[in-house]
């Protein structure tokens, strides 16, 4: 078209989540983007009842899960990105009933766990909550030397710079490059992300910009970030959901693999958008934090039968190795990636 000069790779745009978004490229100048809006669930639907909830959120995850075994061959091999957390535990349960329900051997499913040089606080979790399960035959823990954790690789596979992102790409970098070195032929992954941004499980500490109330009163705040509208909102990247998917699904593509994370569909966000958070919490973060894990549990052991243990949240990057090697390896200021992204760019 002889307009390539006129445009650069970092303009480009991460679609923001739920929205259809239509961008001209020629016109002088850019005009902005415009977004029409196709997914708006209905906010406080539900009662307190904290049983019915549950009910209702992992009977719609199964229903997903369900649906996803439906279309892959019943012969493949199934890998759950699991850490024994709540979300890919939760998963990890689910996937196992459904597969005893349809008459198939639960063998087929494997929960792979990374651990870095030996010292994951992630495997330890994750052997426990198997344990407690009867499931520790699902169980593989795929060690590598932490030299092989490469954040620079991860921030050009994701195009992004924000610190907790790429870390958390770069741990499902190195964990889906040690399973392609184990299984050649492996296909299928499947994970818990989207799970925390439904139940609103992030620590709002962390973040300055944050307030419970900000997180509570805005539709999917976790998810779509600002909105599109606000002022705080990036041209460029998308908050929430869209950086999720990206930094969980670029990795696995790029290895070859074909990701499903259930919790991030629209159907299961609905069901959790309809939670009254406000009624249940009354503006406390202690019960907002704690509340994700009466949910699931609770719609865990109605939905297959069995208990679900519930440990303290960490994130992946944080779990899979410890605090010195993570001091070592990825840099402590966002400077340095967003310097990345636009060396490989240049």
């Amino acid at each position: 078209m002889g307009i390539d000069d006129q445009f650069h790779a970092s303009y480009t745009r991460m679609v923001p989540a739920h929205y259809v978004v239509e961008i001209e490229l020629v016109g002088c100048p850019d005009p902005n983007p415009l977004y029409t809006r196709y997914f708006q669930p209905e906010r406080n639907r539900w009662s307190n009842d904290l049983d019915s909830i549950g009910a209702k959120y992992i009977g719609q995850l199964a229903t997903e899960c369900d649906a996803w075994l439906e279309r892959i061959d019943e012969k493949e091999p199934i890998g759950v990105l699991f850490s024994g957390g709540i979300d890919s535990g939760a998963v990890l349960l689910v996937l196992h009933h459904l597969m005893l329900r349809r008459g198939q051997a639960p063998q087929r499913l494997k929960a792979f766990t990374l651990s870095v040089d030996q010292r994951a606080q992630d495997a330890q979790q994750a052997n426990e909550f198997l344990k407690q399960c009867g499931l520790q035959m699902l169980h593989e823990v795929l060690d590598i030397p932490s030299h092989k954790l490469d954040w620079r690789r991860a921030v050009h596979i994701t195009e992004d710079y924000k610190p907790l992102d790429v870390q958390a790409a770069t741990m499902g970098l190195a964990l889906c490059e040690e399973i392609r070195d184990r299984y050649p032929d492996w296909k299928y992954l499947v994970d818990g992300d989207g799970g925390d941004e439904n139940l609103k499980d992030y620590p709002i500490e962390d973040n300055p910009e944050l307030t419970i109330r900000s997180v509570l009163n805005n539709l999917m705040l976790y998810q779509e970030g600002w909105g599109v509208h606000a002022i705080k909102h990036s041209l460029v990247y998308s908050g929430g959901q869209s950086r999720g998917h990206v930094r969980t699904w670029a990795p696995a593509k790029a290895i070859g693999f074909r990701g499903f994370s259930p919790f991030a569909l629209p159907r299961v966000i609905e069901i959790a958008e309809g939670i009254p958070f406000i009624e249940l919490t009354d503006w406390d973060h202690g019960k907002l934090y704690e509340l994700k894990g009466q949910i699931v549990r609770r719609g865990v052991q109605q939905i297959t039968g069995m208990d679900l243990p519930v440990f303290p949240k960490r994130r992946f990057q944080h779990g899979a190795l410890d605090a010195q090697v993570f001091e070592a390896t990825f840099p402590k200021y966002e400077a340095a990636y967003r310097r990345e992204l636009l060396s490989y760019f240049s």
